[in-house]
């Protein structure tokens, strides 16, 4: 890897080397003679012109309204009951970039006495969430939530859903 960078790297360099002593013979008064002109540098084999078909295509752009899209990391999670439930810590995907459960600290006080538990992703209720002190709604239970299994990262987890209707992850061929 280190070979390409640098290979890329060198390649820029005697590229721009070449462009600037091209320039810098245009700009040479038009009554030197050739015994006077500074000899020219012929590009290195390596360097290979770059044309617009080798170039990446430009990144498409979509705009999301401010109204229209949160960030759910940080916010509190709140049961149908208005119980406190904590907050979500960390978002779940499975091998194909698919949002599958969230991580929400739970119970405690300040930090002291909590801990991680995962939660399906179709158990959340987002509704209206337009400032960071609107909170997200869990289709469970606080006894429902108290009763998981920890989560501890790099391990099997155990997702509580609301409906049981989760599926189990496939492995990606």
């Amino acid at each position: 890897m280190r070979t390409v960078r640098w290979l890329v790297l060198s390649t820029a360099i005697v590229a721009g080397l070449t462009v600037a002593v091209s320039r810098a013979a245009e700009e040479l008064p038009a009554a030197t003679n050739e015994a006077n002109a500074p000899p020219t540098i012929p590009p290195p084999a390596s360097v290979v012109p770059v044309t617009p078909k080798d170039a990446a295509p430009p990144p498409s752009v979509t705009i999301i309204g401010a109204s229209d899209a949160h960030g759910v990391l940080g916010r509190d999670v709140r049961s149908a009951a208005d119980e406190d439930m904590g907050h979500i810590v960390d978002v779940i995907v499975d091998l194909t970039g698919h949002v599958r459960a969230a991580v929400i600290d739970f119970g405690g006080f300040l930090g002291v006495g909590s801990r991680k538990i995962v939660v399906d992703w179709n158990a959340l209720r987002f509704g209206k969430i337009t400032n960071k002190k609107d909170s997200i709604t869990l289709e469970l239970t606080k006894a429902q939530v108290a009763a998981a299994p920890e989560y501890k990262e790099d391990t099997p987890m155990v997702v509580l859903g609301a409906s049981g209707s989760l599926q189990p992850l496939q492995a990606i061929q």
